[in-house]
């Protein structure tokens, strides 16, 4: 037994400075923090996507400005052989039927329109910056699991090692123990590789250089579910979908009512001055007014396709409500069942495995159970904490598909 205690100081020697280690990568102080609010922030000012978004708004307003320009009016010289031998004329269209404040209101439901994509595409990228926010969190996790796995390999190997220094153990369990330490180093490489990936994907929504070391300061497990009746609310009254889908309409109506008043023809008043017909007169003039007369395109077929275009967008409304409804309320108990699952997790079943898994690495050092049952314990283990990432990482998932579904921020 003495002997076996002190085939036991590699172990402890490996096992601080492990502890050293962690400590001091504690004090290394992090190149940035950021929480989910301040991400969605940055995101907010710097994203590429609505800042190109963000364009269309001038665009629409110059189309406004076009909307709200009155026909020129037309001047005319003649200069004939016979009398009056000199004409000057002004026509002047005057636009019937409201044409002009149809286009303006066409301009400014087109402006409003504009206002609610923009909104939807906000939504979407701060829908975008929560899923890669929370990736990244699971990705360190998981990385950071394997870490301490591929510790518990070096303390396993090294313990292996001076127990088969001493007779105390086969040349086999030195090899299994080996092997298992090169599947976690490769493991742990794996894990960083997925990090290094998901802190690239939040830094290019957060317009940051890619390989910006940031430290994600909110909690794993951060946000709540709301209730269904809650969220069907939210998504009601805040739905960025729905909006953009109502200002649609909305400039669908605005268009519908000047295909109505383009069918009502303008007219063209002329007034000529003429000069030199002697021996009748020297200076005379004359009026007249031009009509177009609607015989051949009456622009019935433009408001038909007007009309139709309306009835198809209040039917999409309609059964954009219909998907919304059903996917909010799924989502909101996808993310309440994943939320149980994970909370089971954390509260019961992982510290049930890292007793066993403490209990194996104490049977093993004191020679009760043979190296077999020890990684035994430590696959296990690692199983349990992988599926209980899976589960928070199913559940934030299920939290970005309610944000996503209801269209609008969640509380």
């Amino acid at each position: 037994m003495i002997s076996r205690i002190g085939g036991m100081c590699p172990f402890w020697l490996c096992l601080g400075s492990f502890l050293l280690a962690s400590s001091a990568a504690a004090q290394i102080a992090p190149t940035g923090s950021l929480t989910l609010q301040a991400a969605v922030a940055r995101a907010l000012a710097l994203n590429p996507t609505i800042a190109a978004a963000r364009l269309r708004g001038p665009i629409n307003l110059a189309g406004l400005a076009v909307a709200s320009e009155r026909l020129n009016p037309e001047a005319a010289v003649e200069i004939e052989k016979e009398t009056p031998k000199q004409a000057f004329g002004l026509a002047l269209p005057v636009e019937l039927g409201g044409k002009r404040a149809r286009r303006i209101a066409l301009g400014e439901a087109t402006i409003r329109t504009g206002e609610a994509e923009l909104a939807a595409v906000i939504a979407q990228v701060r829908n975008d910056v929560r899923r890669a926010y929370f990736a990244q969190l699971v990705a360190e996790s998981r990385s950071t699991l394997m870490q301490e796995l591929q510790m518990l390999s070096v303390r396993a190997r090294d313990t292996a090692e001076a127990r088969f220094g001493e007779g105390d153990a086969p040349r086999l369990e030195l090899f299994q123990a080996q092997l298992a330490l090169a599947a976690a180093e490769n493991e742990a490489t794996a894990a960083g590789g997925e990090t290094t990936a998901a802190r690239a994907r939040l830094n290019a929504v957060l317009a940051l250089p890619l390989d910006s070391a940031t430290t994600l300061t909110d909690a794993l497990d951060a946000g709540e579910v709301m209730t269904t009746q809650a969220a069907l609310t939210l998504a009601e009254n805040a739905s960025t979908e729905l909006m953009s889908l109502d200002r649609q309409i909305e400039e669908q109506r605005a268009k519908l009512n000047l295909a109505q008043a383009l069918r009502v023809p303008d007219a063209i008043p002329a007034l000529t001055f003429t000069h030199d017909a002697q021996p009748e007169f020297t200076y005379g003039w004359r009026a007249g007014l031009a009509i177009t007369v609607p015989l051949f395109t009456t622009h019935r077929a433009g408001v038909a396709v007007e009309q139709t275009t309306l009835d198809q967008l209040i039917s999409a409304r309609q059964a954009a409500v219909t998907r919304i409804t059903g996917e909010v309320t799924a989502a909101v108990v996808l993310a309440q069942a994943e939320r149980q699952l994970y909370l089971r997790y954390r509260d019961e079943i992982i510290p049930q495995a890292l007793q066993v898994e403490q209990l194996a690495q104490d049977s093993y050092q004191l020679g009760q159970t043979g190296l077999v049952a020890l990684l035994q314990a430590l696959q296990s283990t690692r199983d349990v904490r992988l599926r209980s990432l899976d589960a928070m990482n199913q559940f934030q998932t299920a939290l970005a598909d309610l944000e996503r579904a209801v269209g609008a921020p969640l509380p």
